[in-house]
């Protein structure tokens, strides 16, 4: 039995953290159902590099977010619309949605109304600030909240912070946390049969990720700096140049900073007065920094970081996106599922599933992601609309 078999997801959700959140869900065996508008659709599907699927309706972004589930359309602004949503809350677990707060109650489709027709339901609500609060109301994507949470002013160096994080880090964060709050609310339902109002925060989420960064200043008051590659805590801990490649190294300890200057044959690095020390090291970053690179010189990435692990000292190559997902250690966890086509897609997709395993079961997507509604006739009928029903439910685009 997978972990979330028989547990039903109304996803609402669009483009990245509700998305990310259910996709988690549907990973987990949830019968994920996606509510989307008819016509268009969850705006991810017009999203991604490839021009051809955003014109299909099926964009990489859609892609990357969306497998496992299924994909009914429907007009929550028609009133007949509205009674198939609530049909199907009434045999739903879990309703995510990421609308500006009081969307959902202006469609009289919000938690208070809906909890009348499923008592122990579990709603969670992902929004840029939360449902209350001066911003509450603002619009928020990953780059605002980048900005605001100070991620950005801790990203890059000196010469180029404030910088944006390389992906949408906020979001996905965001998408997390909304589907950590879910799992943990499913739990403490399946003991007290109640139900939940989660409120997800994107720039809350965000923040308390930081760790050291806002722990630093809360109770140290010491205001965190851009460090660019470097580690704030010890040093050697960052990015150093090759014979061919970029190395991380984090000597956070003493044995391990002795044992790297021994193998990279500078061993009186570690008697050196001004690298004796753990502070000493971190006053004289830059020059210590430099005498490890002049060794490092002689041998490629690859290959220090071969020898750097071997005998205990922490030390990764610095990957490109496709270098990593073609590194035996992705290929030999199976991160990417692959399935031979999509809907209206005549190629392989591949998608990475979940970031954890499971002894009871491989966590993964059982399907490709749906066509935009290719699910609505089957779930009216769940539902139990009869053919002129869904007839007449077609004629006047409620679906």
């Amino acid at each position: 039995m997978v972990l979330l078999e028989r547990v039903r997801v109304l996803d609402l959700t669009n483009v990245l953290a509700g998305p990310f959140c259910c996709y988690q869900l549907a990973q987990l065996g949830a019968d994920v159902i996606k509510v989307e508008v008819p016509g268009s659709g969850d705006l991810a599907r017009q999203l991604g590099a490839d021009a051809e699927l955003n014109q299909r309706l099926m964009g990489a972004s859609f892609l990357a977010q969306n497998a496992g589930k299924r994909s009914v359309t429907l007009n929550l602004k028609n009133p007949d619309g509205k009674e198939v949503f609530r049909r199907l809350v009434g045999t739903a677990d879990v309703v995510v949605e990421n609308f500006r707060p009081g969307v959902m109650d202006r469609l009289d489709l919000g938690y208070q109304e809906l909890k009348k027709l499923k008592s122990n339901l579990i709603y969670c609500a992902i929004s840029g600030f939360g449902q209350n609060g001066p911003l509450k109301d603002n619009p928020a994507y990953d780059q605002i909240i980048q900005g605001l949470s100070g991620v950005m002013s801790i990203t890059g160096d000196k010469n180029s912070a404030p910088l944006r994080a390389g992906f949408p880090v906020a979001d996905t964060i965001g998408g997390l946390t909304a589907a950590f709050a879910i799992a943990a609310a499913l739990f403490r339902r399946e003991r007290s049969n109640e139900g939940e109002f989660i409120d997800v925060s994107m720039l809350e989420s965000t923040l308390v990720t930081m760790g050291w960064a806002v722990s630093n200043w809360l109770i140290a008051g010491i205001p965190p700096e851009p460090l660019g590659n470097e580690n704030m805590t010890a040093s050697p801990s960052g990015t150093f140049k090759t014979g061919a490649g970029l190395l991380n190294v984090a000597a956070n300890q003493q044995e391990q900073f002795e044992k790297l200057c021994e193998l990279i044959g500078r061993k009186e690095l570690s008697t050196d007065p001004r690298f004796a020390d753990r502070e000493d090291r971190k006053k004289f970053r830059p020059e210590l920094k430099a005498e490890i690179e002049v060794a490092l010189a002689t041998k490629p990435a690859k290959e220090w970081s071969m020898l750097l692990n071997q005998h205990g000292v922490p030390a990764g190559e610095v990957l490109s996106i496709p270098e990593v997902l073609n590194h035996p250690q992705i290929a030999s966890r199976k991160l990417v599922k692959k399935f031979p086509s999509a809907p209206g897609i005549e190629r392989e997709i591949a998608l990475v599933r979940s970031g954890f395993r499971l002894m009871s079961g491989e966590p993964q997507p059982a399907a490709p992601p749906p066509a935009l509604g290719a699910d609505t006739e089957k779930i009216l009928e769940e539902l139990g609309y009869d053919r002129a029903a869904i007839a007449k439910l077609k004629n006047q685009h409620v679906i």
